[in-house]
């Protein structure tokens, strides 16, 4: 069996903008608003439901619009940076259209939202490090003046804020020498610690402050992390939802929040679990119809409420699957009618496109990896071409869906296999932490066992496998080529740091509160420095035998562009098969579409030649 009555599907369809992205019903339940894009540029455009009336409201020609949501006042704010820098730039606009307003200082540095609340619908709080490019401070904005007043500073070195419905910064996080965190309550004149967590519970997260009431997903005294209610006044915990398997609020971020709360309210109402899938786990009685008529709106899909309006009436639900693009729904909670709104990508779903199988994997020391594996449509998997890809982060996982490299490999004839190797997230805190110091080692030997489970199963060309990723995943590329040059063919690499040294020494300063974390989980560049040289690529580029291919954003704030350039010095002057493309305009991955269709089709004319599958003319 061939590929021959397979369509080969135009790349632009893969990685160009989506028709529609990231729909967002107002407060009022009236508008729509939404990313499409205008003159090849992702913009924001605004519904009318009552009249169905649809216009643009900004005509931005470079980067585009990157993300938005709605004020309770009824504007639009959206963020930007410059050529991927990561220097977020928050702006308001009038859903009307007209000139947008800058919120926050243009150059040099980055904003957060720290929160929105319908009780002060003219006012947001956002972090600025303006002080200290190391340090957010908080600030209140008024929407309508773009006036801004400093209400806190950050002097405990604080990660991420949680604030009250008047807007009071009232909960900060911050990480302690040991690679661990706590949590510190402000009284209004000193911040009192009361709640701490070591290195191995390092992702507790609060989420949501309702009166004395804080809402956290934590796997303090457990293995797996569950969303608790901590009693502010009392210290008491109690445990709302728990799985013994995999870690609660671990949801994809395409579909929504991982945790629903009332829009008024002070009740939590659902919150999600990834298991094979997202699943839901409902909290409220209230919601269960809803979650059970939504399941049945595209079985067999996975779905997310994106967005809702305040009444908690009509809801954006998105669904997901691994055949289709993200299709928008909206949902009225008073009829029960799922009404749907928009496709992402309408013209790659007239495209056979390839199931995405979980599959489990056992690793050579008896840990079991969980992944997905995704087949070239419409032949007996034997003997394929194929390609490991692993995810960036590295903590992080893989999720089920769309997923347009694997879709897009696997449509070119080749077996992708995604495995979330040991230190990614989502499978409880010993998972996590068996990949404490294993870069390039037992975090790496997982990729290369998932590897050879593809030949055993007899899948795989054992002489046809190449490897790809971004970020980690590109670190993985490198070290996959350099410590088991035997096992690959070709490798492509994407801002993957290529010299653990030079990565550390270079993280951008708002990191540098969470240095401890990454010198426990990934080792220290003086106590653990021989380890560090060990499992650099670039210190061993003599091994490395297979062609590269190495893409890099010019402005990458967290890895560098000098990670790929003195792995591509070295490996010219060793004579070695190397391809560089850089990017002036881009940052950690290539957001515009242009760039990315230009490195794609580099990517697939370089697997092509070096593991045979196919090509575009």
């Amino acid at each position: 069996m061939s590929m021959t009555n397979i369509p080969l599907i135009p790349l632009e369809r893969f990685f160009a903008h989506p028709e529609y992205a990231n729909v967002r019903i107002s407060p009022d339940g009236r508008f729509l608003a939404f990313q499409r894009p205008w003159e090849g540029v992702l913009n924001l455009w605004v519904q009318d439901l009552e009249t169905g009336e649809t216009r643009r409201v900004t005509s931005d020609r470079g980067r585009g619009i990157q993300a938005f949501t709605w004020a309770y006042n009824g504007d639009l704010l959206y963020i930007q940076d410059k050529d991927g820098d990561e220097n977020w730039r928050v702006y308001a606009l009038s859903p009307k259209g007209g000139e947008p307003r800058l919120l926050t200082p243009g150059e040099g540095v980055q904003a957060r939202f720290v929160r929105l609340h319908p009780n002060h619908p003219d006012e947001v709080l956002l972090a600025l490090n303006d002080r200290d490019p190391a340090l957010h401070d908080v600030y209140r904005v008024h929407l309508p003046t773009g006036q801004r007043e400093r209400v806190l500073q950050n002097d405990i070195g604080a990660i991420h804020f949680v604030a009250d419905e008047a807007l009071r910064v009232r909960v900060a996080q911050r990480m302690t020498d040991d690679g661990g965190g706590e949590l510190l309550l402000w009284d209004g004149e000193v911040w009192h610690p009361f709640y701490r967590w070591g290195l191995e519970d390092v992702f507790v997260e609060p989420v949501e402050l309702r009166g004395n009431t804080l809402y956290l997903f934590s796997s303090v005294n457990q293995e797996t992390s569950s969303l608790r209610a901590y009693d502010l006044n009392t210290g008491h915990e109690q445990v709302l939802a728990t799985d013994p398997e995999y870690d609660m609020g671990m949801g994809d971020p395409t579909l929504g929040s991982a945790f629903l709360f009332h829009p008024r309210a002070a009740r939590p109402e659902a919150v999600a679990v990834y298991r094979e899938k997202q699943e839901w786990v409902v909290l409220d009685p209230a919601l269960e119809a809803d979650f059970d008529r939504l399941a049945q709106v595209e079985s067999g899909r996975q779905f997310g409420v994106f967005s809702r309006d305040l009444a908690n009436r009509r809801w954006i639900v998105v669904y997901d699957g691994d055949r289709q693009s993200l299709h928008y729904y909206l949902y009225d909670r008073e009829t029960g009618e799922a009404r749907l709104l928009f496709i992402s990508r309408p013209e790659i779903e007239q495209y056979p496109l390839a199931e995405r199988k979980p599959v489990r994997i056992p690793a050579r020391d008896g840990l079991t990896l969980h992944g997905y594996l995704t087949l070239p449509p419409g032949v007996e998997p034997r003997n394929l071409p194929a390609v490991i890809y692993p995810h960036g982060g590295p903590w992080s996982r893989d999720l089920w869906g769309w997923e347009p490299i694997a879709q897009w490999l696997a449509n070119r004839g080749y077996a992708v296999l995604q495995v979330n190797f040991r230190g990614s997230v989502g499978y409880g805190k010993a998972f996590l932490n068996a990949g404490n110091k294993q870069w390039g080692r037992k975090m790496q030997d997982d990729l290369t066992d998932a590897a050879r489970w593809l030949v055993e199963q007899g899948i795989a060309d054992p002489r046809r496998i190449g490897i790809m990723g971004g970020s980690y995943g590109g670190y993985a590329t490198l070290a996959g080529l350099t410590f088991t040059p035997d096992l690959y063919a070709c490798g492509v690499d994407i801002v993957g740091p290529s010299n653990l040294f030079t990565l550390l020494e270079s993280i951008p300063p708002y990191w540098k509160p969470l240095v401890a974390i990454f010198h426990n989980r990934m080792g220290h560049p003086e106590k653990d420095a021989d380890l560090l040289r060990a499992v650099s690529p670039l210190f061993h580029v003599e091994n490395i035998r297979a062609p590269l291919l190495i893409g890099q954003g010019a402005n990458d704030p967290r890895v560098k562009r000098q990670e790929s350039l003195q792995i591509v010095e070295a490996l010219r002057k060793a004579g070695k098969e190397v391809e560089y493309v850089e990017y002036p305009d881009e940052g950690h991955g290539f957001f515009k579409p242009e760039n990315r269709l230009d490195f794609f089709r580099r990517a697939e004319r370089f697997l092509a030649k070096h593991l045979g599958g196919r090509a575009e003319a």
